[in-house]
């Protein structure tokens, strides 16, 4: 395909014999509005990430909700995520895309209408959980269908605007949460933070039946359950000692169920070689390329990134240069920003400087959190946003241009029919890495700062992290090597 992004009806790789054509929408306008339609239900999921982190006081004093609650409103989201994305894809393939993705809008919609009218901290959490749920359906369902829809410099152009709706929600999360919670539209206080999400759910429900073309695979088997079961417990007990293991200084039950969750990754491995043959939860000839082998790896990369540097990031702005939250707020603003223009330079591209892009972005961000680190070394505790503005945009810039053409590299060469497993499986690899990144800030922040707001110790242990956040990038640069040069040959 030729022309410029969605100037013209999205085209289609051949497909193979099992594989049949999915529908596509009739018209360029059609085309547009399904992408629209996905781009919204991505973003739902991104801001419901963020956008209660600044409402978590408001909704402590308005239900009463303890320590515990306040961590399980983010945990409680996060986890049943992380857990249901593999087997979420997959039922995309095998019962239609489209379908999935609006049963998972309907779970999600119904779920940000009762946090809304939550009355207390628990029913607060459960429905926060049932909102994870919903995501879990929901977003493998997104780059599954841009996968098999688009084509050409559409599709590259579709994954990099998919990129930037990532870098959109970092700076829409924080401060939509801080302006709907200060507002107290109808003396509702912190509600309409979830309430927002109903009549947008509904608008992707009425425009996504009426424009997302459904697809599926022919002949389509039963879902291996079996397989699903295993590997929702593996990756329960993965992520849940690696996100909560610093909270309580890893004790040795943290080390025991990671231990549990290899083993059952081992099983769900096997089980998943036995059934080959038989409709597996993920076809392991998914891995037998490079492209999407390296391109998750580098994925998890990705989020051991985000998961160590922007956690430990907020407290050196806040503990080790003594800025108030509304600062560090607005540095965050600065990285996002330069993130939305990475992104937007990756969209313009259509694809056309395959792999050179995102390794030229993480490039960028090794040389800008390099000169970050210089800056914190030499400015010790007066560095101001002023003068750290120039390198912290730069590593947004950076980054901005890994998203979006990392998903469309990794997925490029990705069989239709096995679209949904690959994007669950992909979306996977940044959750864990996440929790991975999270949980190693105990050993590269924290075993410096001891926990202690003192500036020092906190300025001198994130120069330390970004030696880690360096070589994570570098890991990356390498890992991309597996991505095609070029864009031009596409799943068949």
């Amino acid at each position: 395909m030729s022309s410029s992004a969605l100037d013209d009806e999205p085209q289609h790789t051949r497909p193979s014999p099992d594989d049949p054509a999915p529908q596509r929408p009739r018209t360029a306008l059609a085309a547009r509005i399904a992408l629209l339609v996905l781009l919204t239900a991505e973003l739902m999921d991104l801001l419901d990430q963020s956008v209660v982190l600044t409402a978590l006081p408001a909704i402590q004093e308005s239900t009463g909700a303890g320590p515990s609650a306040v961590q399980w409103l983010t945990t409680g989201y996060s986890l049943p995520v992380a857990v249901g994305l593999i087997t979420g894809g997959r039922l995309g393939d095998l019962y239609g895309r489209r379908r999935i993705l609006l049963t998972g809008t309907v779970v999600f919609t119904a779920a940000s209408l009762l946090c809304g009218l939550a009355a207390g901290p628990d029913v607060l959490v459960v429905a926060r959980m049932l909102q994870g749920v919903g995501v879990a359906l929901m977003i493998p369902q997104v780059l599954a269908t841009l996968h098999v829809t688009f084509d050409g410099e559409s599709r590259s152009r579709a994954f990099g605007l998919y990129g930037a709706v990532l870098s959109l929600a970092n700076v829409l999360g924080p401060v939509m949460g801080g302006l709907l919670t200060e507002a107290d539209l109808f003396g509702l206080s912190w509600r309409p933070v979830f309430l927002v999400n109903v009549p947008v759910g509904l608008a992707v429900l009425l425009l996504g039946r009426r424009f997302i073309p459904e697809s599926t695979v022919k002949k389509a088997a039963r879902l291996d359950l079996t397989g699903a079961a295993l590997s929702a417990l593996a990756v329960v007990l993965i992520v849940f000692p690696l996100s909560e293991g610093h909270l309580h200084h890893w004790p040795l039950w943290c080390f025991a169920v990671l231990a549990a969750g290899l083993l059952v990754l081992g099983v769900f491995v096997a089980h998943q070689r036995s059934k080959q043959d038989d409709a597996p939860l993920v076809p392991l000839s998914l891995f037998r390329g490079p492209q999407f082998s390296g391109g998750t790896a580098a994925q998890l990369m990705h989020g051991l990134l985000c998961g160590l540097f922007f956690m430990t990031w907020t407290l050196y702005l806040q503990d080790g240069l003594g800025m108030s939250p509304v600062h560090a707020a607005l540095a965050f603003v600065l990285l996002a920003l330069g993130e939305l223009a990475g992104a937007t330079v990756a969209a313009k591209s259509a694809g056309r400087f395959g792999r050179r892009l995102p390794q030229s972005g993480v490039l960028v961000t090794i040389a800008a959190m390099a000169g970050h680190g210089f800056r914190a070394a030499a400015g010790q505790g007066d560095l101001t946003l002023l003068g750290m503005a120039a390198p912290v945009v730069l590593i947004g810039f950076g980054l901005g241009m890994v998203g979006g053409p990392l998903a469309d590299l990794s997925l490029a060469r990705v069989p239709h029919e096995d679209a949904g497993a690959a994007s669950g499986l992909f979306n996977t690899a940044i959750h864990l890495g996440i929790a991975l990144g999270t949980a190693l800030t105990a050993l590269v922040f924290f075993a410096t700062t001891g926990g202690s707001p003192d500036a020092g110790l906190n300025r001198e242990a994130f120069i330390g992290v970004l030696w880690w956040a360096g070589g994570f990038l570098a890991l990356m640069w390498a890992l991309m090597f597996c991505l095609p040069g070029r864009t031009d040959s596409r799943a068949g």
